[in-house]
């Protein structure tokens, strides 16, 4: 009997699991088998596995093989197994020590001519095996710079088989001269960061845009098409700060997993920006796909902003699945293969017109829309979905005045500026809890650490007349402590009470 083990890792989600990687040679007729619950692709590492030992060189055993991917219970699949598997095998056919490759973990997929291919999720993958005691890591060149950034990692980079094998112990004649395989991503988009300096006018969203930078806050905005909704929703991400280290590595193992990271960049530092179109399909923005779950739109635009352009028009069952994120910061995903939980703590702004014409503006004397046409247009926001969301304006047509206004437009450093500071003072106030933003807070500890009654008669009234649920009023209390912290008060009076209950109700909770 021989017998050779290595390690892999397999990922559900972010989550990372250390898998031992057992090969059992057996004196019978020659064949493979691979247990463990492996997925289709991971089943098909067999084929893939025998032509890549045999392009590199080496022999393959003709005895029985039994290749155990442990712990048996957890579902496995990708091709991130092949490079284990084939270590494996060799190590117990005498080929490699047996005893320096269960020592590593390996990652990798297999070309059928030898070659290292790269695969997504090493990131993650490789700061599992460095939490779990295993720091040494043999990945593909081309996940070497992305698999350095995990700290504490002892990565060796390897073109083929070949090269791990020779490292391994293996003796090849002559090691096959192959060119190292390159990761493919989705292209980055090749424009500049966008300023507030270029928005016309629109000072009351813009100030609105500010308090959201600050708290974290989602954004509905309601208004005519050319207002220059869109053109605020792309500047909201250069008002927010840079993301801090355990920020970053969170939000570059998501895009690690999505394959739209370039490791060449180091950590994701800025907030990302995802703006899916209305034809997206749940899979598409929430995550899903076929066997285990990949990350969507909204968890690719964790800790920075997710844009839905045209809100009425994505489709309701894409809607109604924001309302879990929006209220946990996560997203679980439930499929036959497994459960996948991506992160998804991301600030959503939507944007609407007023009525499927768009000219629903002032007194609405250009609308050509029936007054059922409008309320059945708006109606696809639904209240649960509306009800979190925290400030709520319109956005009214740029004026000849606002055009020709002089003076320079604030940009967005400026306002950067003003939002840093008041993430600071809510971070110090807040070092002691679970949150970060005013935007998290549990309703909770906003009544408990709230002004006075005499601060929220106007909330109480908005209450009693059913203008705001109770969770609308635990979020104007959340808007009140950010503008609070923008005018550097130690806590909101009834004037910040106000302006919440203003920027909440789109001016209907006017007292």
């Amino acid at each position: 009997m021989a017998l050779g083990r290595t390690r892999a890792v397999s990922l559900v989600g972010l989550t990372g699991h250390v898998v031992e990687v057992e090969a059992h040679l057996a004196a019978s007729v020659p064949g493979f088998v691979l247990v463990g619950l492996p997925d289709a692709s991971l089943a098909e590492a067999r084929d893939r596995v025998r032509a890549a030992v045999t392009s590199s060189g080496l022999s393959w055993p003709q005895r029985r093989i039994t290749v155990n991917l442990s712990p048996a219970s957890l579902p496995k699949g990708g091709s991130a197994f092949d490079l284990a598997v084939a270590v494996a095998t060799l190590a117990g056919a005498g080929v490699c020590d047996p005893v320096r490759v269960a020592d590593w973990v390996h990652i990798g997929e297999l070309g059928l001519d030898g070659r290292l291919r790269p695969v997504r999720g090493v990131l993650p993958a490789v700061a599992t095996a460095v939490a779990a005691g295993h720091p040494r890591v043999v990945v593909p060149s081309a996940n070497a710079e992305e698999a350095r950034l995990v700290p504490g990692a002892h990565v060796r980079a390897a073109a083929s088989l070949a090269e791990v094998a020779v490292e391994h112990g293996a003796e090849i004649d002559e090691v096959p001269d192959v060119e190292p395989a390159q990761a493919e991503v989705v292209p980055a988009p090749g424009r500049r960061t966008p300023d507030l300096a270029d928005v016309v006018g629109q000072r009351a969203a813009r100030w609105a845009l500010e308090v959201a930078a600050a708290g974290g806050h989602h954004v509905l905005m309601v208004g005519p098409p050319g207002a220059g909704k869109t053109m605020l929703a792309e500047r909201l991400p250069g008002l927010l700060p840079d993301l801090d280290e355990d920020e970053a590595v969170e939000v570059t193992a998501v895009h690690s997993v999505a394959g739209t990271f370039r490791p060449h960049e180091g950590l994701l530092r800025r907030p990302p920006f995802e703006s899916p179109h209305h034809t997206a399909t749940p899979a598409a923005v929430v995550g899903g796909g076929s066997g285990l779950p990949r990350p969507g739109a909204a968890s690719r635009a964790h800790r920075g902003v997710l844009f839905m352009d045209e809100a009425p028009e994505f489709s309701p069952r894409v809607l109604q699945t924001l309302r879990q994120p929006l209220e946990d910061g996560e997203l679980v995903i439930h499929r036959a293969g497994g459960t996948a939980r991506f992160p998804a703590r991301f600030q959503l702004v939507l944007a609407a017109n007023p009525c499927p014409c768009g000219q629903a503006v002032g007194k609405g004397l250009a609308c050509a829309c029936t007054p059922m046409a409008r309320r059945r247009y708006f109606s696809r926001l639904s209240g649960p979905l509306l009800d979190r969301v925290d400030l709520q304006l319109e956005v009214l047509p740029v004026t000849r005045a606002d055009r020709r206004a002089g003076g320079d437009p604030e940009r967005s450093v400026d306002v950067a500026a003003r939002v840093r500071r008041a993430r600071a003072a809510a971070s110090e106030r807040l070092a002691r809890t679970p949150w970060r933003t005013n935007g998290e807070v549990a309703g909770s500890w906003l009544r408990a650490h709230g002004p006075g009654p005499a601060a929220h008669r106007d909330l109480d009234r908005a209450l009693d007349s059913g203008l705001l649920s109770l969770r609308g009023a635990d979020r104007v209390l959340r808007v009140a402590w950010t503008l609070a912290d923008l005018a550097g008060l130690d806590r909101p009076g009834s004037a910040e009470i106000g302006q919440a209950l203003l920027l909440r109700t789109r001016g209907q909770g006017q007292p």
